[in-house]
């Protein structure tokens, strides 16, 4: 998905259209529309493992519960997360922390 490159959002190419996401272990979802978290969580989650970024945060926000409950079904399925949970640091309802498992 990703080459290496200087930049933590990977090397520009200037007829993709999609959004560069940094690598940096933190998703803030609120930009983006419920449709679009299905395939947006699981690359991101393989985007960080193939950083070393084993310990992510996704910000989904309280609202209504729907992207946190899409993104946990997401977790729930995929097959590098070891588990998932509120932040134990203070943070809220309106984010997930997930520790993942490393790429072999």
């Amino acid at each position: 998905m990703r080459e290496d490159s200087d930049d933590p959002c990977g090397p520009a190419d200037p007829d993709d259209d999609a959004v560069r996401l940094p690598i940096d272990g933190s998703l803030d979802l609120h930009t983006f529309q419920p449709r679009d978290v299905k395939d947006l969580v699981p690359a991101w989650l393989e985007e960080c493992r193939d950083a070393g970024i084993l310990d992510v945060r996704i910000i989904h926000g309280k609202g209504i519960g729907v992207l946190r409950t899409i993104v946990h079904g997401i977790l729930s399925e995929h097959p590098a997360v070891v588990s998932f949970g509120h932040p134990s640091d203070g943070g809220s309802w309106g984010a997930t922390v997930a520790r993942l498992r490393p790429k072999e």
